[in-house]
């Protein structure tokens, strides 16, 4: 998300396809939904995206250190873990490959990282992460 081109949150690859600022509002939607399996209470909410793309970013941020807050916590899980990878995390990789591709196609693509090597600290899924360390080869 970081270093996305200008505009890049309205880019639209085709007339029926999501923007990319579509598909970060529906990445908040996942986190909040999978906090609200975890909690026990399932509960979805389409959030319609906004025109600035950093809010959205920002908002997916905040869903997702809920999300993590919570995971992190001695609170029981209200559903299988099984059930929350099956669902909305699952469901939300497919969304970020969307959005690399998406920024290849606006003109900005992310350069491939080995997420083997790459710093790795539990509690950090703010936007402040860590720069690449290697580039995938």
């Amino acid at each position: 998300m970081r270093g996305a081109p200008e505009n890049f949150g309205s880019f639209r690859a085709s007339e029926k396809t999501r923007t990319p600022a579509e598909i970060v509002a529906h990445l908040g939607d996942l986190m909040d939904w999978a906090l609200s399996m975890a909690r026990g209470k399932q509960e979805w909410h389409d959030t319609q995206a906004g025109a600035e793309w950093a809010a959205g970013v920002a908002r997916f941020h905040r869903s997702l250190e809920a999300l993590d807050e919570y995971l992190g916590s001695n609170e029981p899980l209200g559903a299988p873990a099984e059930k929350l990878f099956q669902g909305p995390l699952a469901d939300a990789l497919t969304h970020v490959g969307q959005l690399a591709m998406l920024r290849r196609m606006a003109g900005g693509p992310v350069k491939g990282e080995n997420y083997f090597k790459a710093e790795i600290v539990a509690g950090r899924v703010g936007a402040e992460q860590s720069q690449a360390v290697r580039e995938f080869d």
